[in-house]
C-alpha cells in the first residue's frame, strides 16, 4: 500500500468529498467558470463502454456541420484545429485539468465541448460547476465494483450526470438499465438501439459491430441539435480508425510472397478491459483463428475480474498469452496467475508484455489475427510506488511485423 493510499485509509470520507469539491470550486474560480459560459453547449457521454469512440463520433459529425468543437477523452483532448494526446492516463482528468480544457474551448469560440464522463469523475466532483447541455448513455456492465462498493453505487454515479443535465437525453434503450436513465426528468428524450443503428445504412471503415451502437449514440445526438442523418453518416464513413479502439496495425508490404502465400497476419489493438468489452472484441472474429494477448487488470482494482477475463479467453482463443499490464503496487506475477487459473492448459504467462507481443506476432500464422488488448493507445505502464514507464502496444507490434515484412 502506498503513502498516498495509507493516507486516504484513515481520513473519514466526508473530508474526502469536500476535498474533491473544494478542489472543483477552486478550479472553476481560477478558470472563471468556463462550463457555465452560455455561449459553449457542453455534451457529456458516460458510461462503461464506447465513450470514447462515441465523443469522437459526435466530434466528427459536429464538425461535418461546420462547427466549431472541442472534445476530451481518455484518447485526446481537441480544441478546433489543435489536438494533444491524453497522457494524464485518467480518462477524466482532474478539475483543473477540465476547467482549463473548457476555458480554451470558449476562448477559441468553440460552439460545443463534448466530455467523456467517469463514474470516479463524477465521485470526486469534476462534473461539477460545468452545465451539460446533453447527457449521453451509451451502455452498463459491472466496473469498478471495488472503488465503488457494489454496482448499483457505480450506476447512481452515472445517473448523476443524467441529474445535472436539464436539457437532452440520449439513452441506449437496448442496455437492461437504460430505464434508470430514462426515468430521468429532461426537456428533450431520444432513444437508441441497434436496430436504429441498423436501418442507417452508415457502412463503418473500423472493425466491430458494436461500433454501430456507439456511431447511433453519435446521430442521436445530431438530431438533437438538428442536423441530419446524410451530414452524420458523411462524417462517420469518413473515419479510418481511433487510436488503440479495434485499432488495425499495419506494416510496409511484404517484399515477395506472403508467408505460406497466404493473407498476411492481421494485428488488432483495442482498450478493452472488461468481460463485456473483451467478448465484443473477440466475437469480431469469432470465425478466425485468434492469438489473444491478455493483459490482466490494473492493480488494486476489480479484482474479481481476473478469472471472468481468462474464461472468455479461453472460449474465443486459439492461443492466450497472459502479460503485465499496469500492476501499480501489486506483484504481477500473481495478477497473471489469477487470469491464468480459468483459461487452463491454454495458457501461456509471459510477463515482459513486449515480449508477449513479440511471441504472439512471431507464431501466427498467415490468416490468423493476434489481438492485444488492455492498453490500447495509453502511453505509460504503472508500476509500484507511482512509477510510470513510456509505453505503446501499437508502435511494439508495428515493430515486430516489420521485422516479418523485411
Amino acid at each position: 500500500m502506498t503513502i498516498k493510499e495509507t493516507i486516504k485509509k484513515f481520513i473519514p470520507n466526508f473530508v474526502l468529498r469536500f476535498y474533491h469539491y473544494m478542489l472543483a470550486l477552486i478550479g472553476a474560480v481560477i478558470f472563471g467558470f468556463p462550463g457555465k459560459n452560455k455561449n459553449i453547449k457542453i455534451i457529456g457521454v458516460t458510461g462503461t463502454s464506447g465513450k470514447s469512440t462515441t465523443v469522437d463520433f459526435i466530434t466528427r459529425i459536429l464538425e461535418e456541420s461546420g462547427a466549431k468543437i472541442a472534445s476530451a477523452s481518455s484518447i485526446r483532448f481537441k480544441v478546433g484545429e489543435n489536438e494533444w494526446e491524453n497522457k494524464y492516463k485518467m480518462t477524466m482528468p482532474g478539475r483543473f485539468v477540465i476547467q482549463k480544457f473548457l476555458r480554451q474551448a470558449v476562448n477559441a469560440g468553440c460552439k460545443f465541448a463534448v466530455l467523456e464522463v467517469t463514474s470516479e469523475g463524477i465521485r470526486q466532483f469534476r462534473h461539477k460547476f460545468i452545465n451539460f447541455d446533453t447527457a449521453v448513455f451509451t451502455n452498463l456492465s459491472p466496473e469498478h465494483i471495488e472503488s465503488h462498493g457494489g454496482f448499483e453505487n457505480y450506476r447512481k454515479e452515472k445517473l448523476k450526470l443524467f441529474k445535472a443535465t436539464k436539457n437532452i437525453h440520449v439513452v441506449n434503450i437496448d442496455d437492461e438499465n437504460s430505464k434508470y436513465f430514462l426515468n430521468i426528468p429532461a426537456n428533450q428524450k431520444i432513444k437508441f438501439d441497434m436496430k436504429g443503428a441498423e436501418n442507417t445504412g452508415i457502412k463503418l471503415n473500423i472493425e466491430g459491430r458494436f461500433n454501430l451502437m456507439n456511431a447511433m449514440a453519435a446521430i442521436s445526438v445530431a438530431r438533437a441539435y438538428g442536423i441530419n442523418d446524410a451530414i452524420s453518416k458523411k462524417a462517420l464513413e469518413k473515419a479510418k480508425g481511433i487510436s488503440g479502439r479495434m485499432e488495425v496495425i499495419t506494416a510496409p508490404p511484404q517484399r515477395g510472397p506472403a508467408r505460406g502465400g497466404k493473407s498476411p497476419v492481421k494485428v488488432i489493438v483495442d482498450y478493452a478491459h472488461t468481460p463485456e468489452q473483451l467478448e465484443a472484441v473477440y466475437k469480431t472474429f469469432k470465425e478466425e483463428n485468434l492469438i489473444c494477448v491478455l493483459g490482466s487488470c490494473g492493480g488494486g482494482r476489480d479484482k474479481w475480474k481476473r478469472p471472468v477475463l481468462g474464461e472468455v479467453a479461453k472460449k474465443y482463443c486459439k492461443e492466450v498469452i497472459i502479460t503485465n499490464e499496469d500492476p501499480y503496487d501489486e506483484n504481477p506475477m500473481e495478477i497473471i496467475n489469477q487470469v491464468a487459473e480459468t483459461v487452463g492448459f491454454n495458457a501461456k504467462k509471459v510477463l515482459d508484455r513486449k515480449e508477449a507481443i513479440e511471441k504472439a506476432v512471431m507464431v501466427a500464422k498467415p490468416g490468423e489475427v493476434v489481438i492485444i488488448t488492455g492498453k490500447g493507445s495509453e502511453p505509460w505502464m504503472c508500476l509500484e510506488n507511482g512509477k510510470k514507464i513510456p509505453w505503446d502496444d501499437r508502435k511494439i507490434a508495428r515493430d515486430f511485423l516489420n521485422k516479418i515484412n523485411r
